[in-house]
């Protein structure tokens, strides 16, 4: 058993999420803004990789006042779970995840993160899950998840943690937010980076469920298809 898996992001016409630096610039308008901020209200947790957070050191907040008063009352807190993924214990005490908003920070390590960090981020708080040996184990972490109680999981990125998470089959549905601008970078991080698949034959299959025009772009919503129903 595991949590409804949603990945959320946004990109370049081109397919960048970010600059070839890994410079996060603003791709789409207010209208999706809003739009995320729904999406994580509606979350029971949201999710990001250790490079999103050392790159961009994103709050993971809900911004709209009414959602947070919302979200207090249906859940006791104004923002949902924020966890990172983080194998080596490498989240900064100073990150904003810790400073700003409220809810349950939840830090999942490996068994040969060192300690001195795992107990540094518990000193501020985090809940700590330790799941897999040299790396977490997104399959072995999703169960803890369940068992938590959380239900719905919105991930945030990065490229790395997408690919992770879609090659082993971990991910319900896809929400790309394309923008109306050209990033380029032969270096630049698209929505799936990581090793990649190998042929058609063994990449993961998608139903397009709707499109529509959001701001200055489009915004597409996929089903991921299970490996029975891949042509």
């Amino acid at each position: 058993m595991r949590p409804h898996v949603t990945i959320n992001a946004a990109m370049s016409a081109d397919g960048k999420i970010s600059t070839h630096r890994r410079i996060q610039v603003r791709i789409s308008g207010d209208d999706d803004f809003n739009r995320v901020d729904n999406m994580r209200a509606s979350a029971d947790a949201v999710m990001v990789g250790i490079g999103t957070v050392l790159a961009d050191d994103p709050s993971l907040t809900v911004k709209s006042g009414q959602l947070r008063s919302e979200h207090k009352k249906r859940c006791g807190s104004e923002d949902p779970a924020r966890i990172v993924v983080d194998s080596m214990a490498r989240t900064p005490v100073d990150a904003d995840i810790f400073k700003k908003g409220e809810g349950e920070r939840i830090i999942a390590v490996c068994e040969n993160a060192p300690q001195s960090r795992v107990e540094a981020l518990q000193h501020m708080g985090a809940r700590i899950i330790t799941a897999g040996e040299q790396q977490v184990d997104l399959a072995g972490l999703m169960s803890e998840l369940k068992a938590l109680g959380i239900d719905t999981l919105m991930v945030e990125g990065g490229a790395t943690l997408n690919w992770s998470l879609v090659s082993r089959g971990l991910v319900d549905e896809i929400y790309t937010y394309i923008g109306a601008l050209v990033l380029g970078g032969e270096g630049a991080p698209t929505l799936v980076d990581g090793v990649g698949f190998a042929d058609n034959t063994d990449a993961a299959g998608l139903e397009l469920v709707s499109m529509e025009r959001v701001d200055n772009g489009v915004l597409l919503h996929w089903h991921l298809l299970q490996k029975e129903h891949i042509k």
